[in-house]
């Protein structure tokens, strides 16, 4: 891996739009997403997420529901969500936008 490559240059990369109220940049290396993301209150799971995440808030307030509850998460939280069936989740965006970065497990 060249030196280039151990560094993203998230402002080179297109924004991709994959729901209403979400959009985000994204790298995948040796089976890791690294993500930008940004989310306003109209970003909906329609049937909620269950993969995991891990993440940090930048900007910007965000609530979780969780089968067993609600988390609020504010700028300088980190996200851990292992994923599965019992930890389906679905974010909440109550003011204006929420910027995160993301880290999530794929397949290449």
């Amino acid at each position: 891996m060249s030196m280039t490559e151990k560094k993203i240059l998230f402002d080179r990369l297109p924004w991709e739009e994959p729901l209403p109220g979400m959009r985000f940049k994204s790298t995948v290396r040796d089976g890791k997403r690294l993500r930008l993301v940004e989310l306003t209150p109209e970003f909906r799971e329609p049937e909620g997420c269950l993969r995991g995440h891990i993440g940090y808030v930048l900007e910007g307030k965000m609530e979780i529901d969780f089968p067993d509850g609600t988390v609020s998460y504010s700028p300088g939280d980190g996200i851990f969500i292992l994923g599965g069936e019992g930890e389906r989740h679905q974010a909440r965006i109550p003011e204006k936008s929420a910027r995160l970065l993301l880290v999530d497990e794929v397949e290449e």
